[in-house]
């Protein structure tokens, strides 16, 4: 089975128009993660768009343009730029909840969101994923991947590699060095033994890049080497 999370830097109808060009009819293991919440500035910035109708209409906008009946996931994006904050969602919850029950969306996710939200988000409707920074050396949702692990539901982790400030570690250099890979590919296979619902959302914009990416999920970490790396996010 395989997963295309549409969200990108340049706005979700760029990336669903090229999606749907590319690989419309979609093969029936592609399941594609939608995320609602934001809307793109005249200056290319993040803006909040939480109303109701406006996560509705986002809703309706990734049926169009991905050219779909039903969208597999949707993500409600809530917390601010910087990362979680601790506003209340159930009214945003309840509207994309009120689409599921239409038929609109098989299934419900949160992004940057903290365990109270979770809770709360749960009280309306089942949550099959959460997508929050983690990486690392930004381990602040170690009790969230642990609680998600522990309800099966997946954990997605979005800058594994450190985003727009790459991770940079002597001990993370040391261990690969050690077991013969690159520092990116041992923090991605890091994640991947962290918790058995992780899932990665590494950014690339090479062939080359992408391959060594995919090729961490068949790295496997010695005892030891874990025990290293955790040092670098305590």
């Amino acid at each position: 089975m395989r997963h295309i999370d549409t969200s990108d830097f340049y706005g979700p109808k760029v990336v669903n128009e090229l999606i749907r060009e590319a690989l419309h009819p979609y093969p029936e293991d592609l399941h594609l993660v939608t995320k609602v919440g934001a809307r793109r500035g005249d200056d290319a910035s993040w803006l909040p768009a939480l109303q109701p109708d406006e996560l509705k209409a986002q809703v309706h906008d990734n049926l169009r343009h991905l050219g779909l009946e039903v969208l597999d996931v949707v993500n409600l994006r809530v917390g601010v730029a910087e990362g979680t904050g601790d506003d209340p969602l159930s009214e945003q919850f309840g509207a994309l909840a009120e689409l599921r029950q239409q038929g609109l969306i098989r299934h419900l996710g949160l992004s940057n969101v903290t365990l109270d939200q979770l809770t709360e988000a749960q009280a309306i409707a089942p949550v099959v994923t959460v997508q929050n920074l983690y990486n690392l050396a930004n381990r602040q949702d170690d009790a969230l991947v642990d609680r998600c692990a522990a309800e099966n539901i997946a954990f997605a982790a979005f800058f594994p590699l450190g985003g727009f400030t790459p991770l940079q570690s002597d001990t993370l250099n040391a261990v690969a060095a050690r077991v013969g890979s690159s520092p990116q590919q041992v923090a991605l296979a890091w994640l991947l033994q962290r918790s058995p619902t992780m899932a990665l959302i590494p950014g690339t914009s090479t062939l080359e890049h992408l391959r060594e990416n995919l090729a961490a999920a068949d790295l496997t970490l010695p005892a030891d080497a874990i025990e290293d790396l955790n040092t670098i996010g305590a």
